[in-house]
């Protein structure tokens, strides 16, 4: 039996993706599933390095991390590290690819990447029973979603039912969301079945009109309105250290410090999600 699917696409990047993604890894975890995570394709300063050698996005190696299980290649197939200028370093399967600028990669490298995104999706479907997909920016550029390697293609392959996620914190939420969904064609629509709003600050008295508000306007349920959290010991992806590599000059003392602090992270997102989120409706909609 092939795994069941639930992504996270966001109204733009730096919403809160990988961080749910992570939480959502160590709450089906602890209900006893065998999870792991998938990002198709990533576009990152900095990568983490697999046992194997292979190099994929930080974030996928935290969701591993979080779901109890070894990081591998096909949780990211498609790694794009920026360089200088136009161009990006292209990994592809945790194994370097060549350089290339985005028009070169857009339009002749879209079916050769679709291919090996298929073949690590398959894999993974096969060996677990829930894949944490997280999306990339946001599935509404009209620029890019022609290939689309990272959104609403991938959800199609995953037969992934899509929850759309808001950063309330930077304002502007509702709109990004309304947005959002009025820029998507008809059968990625189909496939948004509910809405997160992340990263908030306040009480939610205040909120539950807008909630109102949001749910009669685009018919989709607010699966949960989830807190801003202080204090995560898990670094932002592009930040200027990796978190998850391993580094020579790391005192053992240190990395075994780091992982126990790691790990209370995850299980405080995991508290967090299964307080906040409507878990009896994300679990219907998953097929569970």
């Amino acid at each position: 039996m092939l795994a069941k699917c639930i992504m996270l696409q966001g109204t733009a990047s730096h919403v809160g993706k990988s961080i749910l993604a992570a939480g959502l890894c160590r709450l089906f975890v602890q209900e006893g599933f065998r999870v792991a995570p998938f990002k198709s394709q990533n576009i990152t300063l900095n990568s983490y390095l697999t046992a194997k050698g292979e190099e994929i996005g930080i974030a996928q190696g935290l969701q591993a991390e979080a779901a109890g299980i070894k990081p591998a290649a096909e949780m990211n197939p498609l790694l794009l590290q920026l360089k200088k200028g136009m161009a990006a370093k292209v990994i592809v399967m945790g194994r370097p690819f060549g350089e290339m600028g985005g028009w070169e990669y857009r339009e002749n490298y879209y079916l050769q990447g679709l291919a090996v995104i298929k073949k690590a999706l398959r894999k993974l479907r096969r060996e677990y029973e829930i894949l944490v997909i997280e999306g990339a920016g946001s599935p509404a550029e009209v620029n890019l979603k022609e290939r689309d390697l990272a959104n609403m293609k991938v959800a199609s392959l995953a037969d992934a039912p899509v929850i759309l996620v808001g950063d309330i914190d930077k304002g502007g939420a509702f709109a990004a969301l309304v947005g959002t969904l009025e820029l998507l064609g008809p059968r990625e629509k189909e496939r948004v079945a509910g809405l997160i709003i992340n990263k908030f600050r306040g009480e939610r008295r205040l909120l539950q009109p807008a909630l109102t508000f949001l749910e009669e306007r685009t018919g989709l349920p607010v699966l949960g309105v989830t807190p801003f959290l202080d204090n995560l010991e898990i670094d932002e992806e592009d930040s200027r250290f990796s978190f998850l590599s391993e580094k020579p000059v790391e005192k053992e003392k240190d990395a075994m410090v780091r992982r126990r602090n790691r790990e209370a992270s995850y299980d405080r997102l995991a508290d967090m999600l299964r307080s906040e989120l409507n878990l009896k409706r994300l679990y219907a909609i998953m097929g569970l």
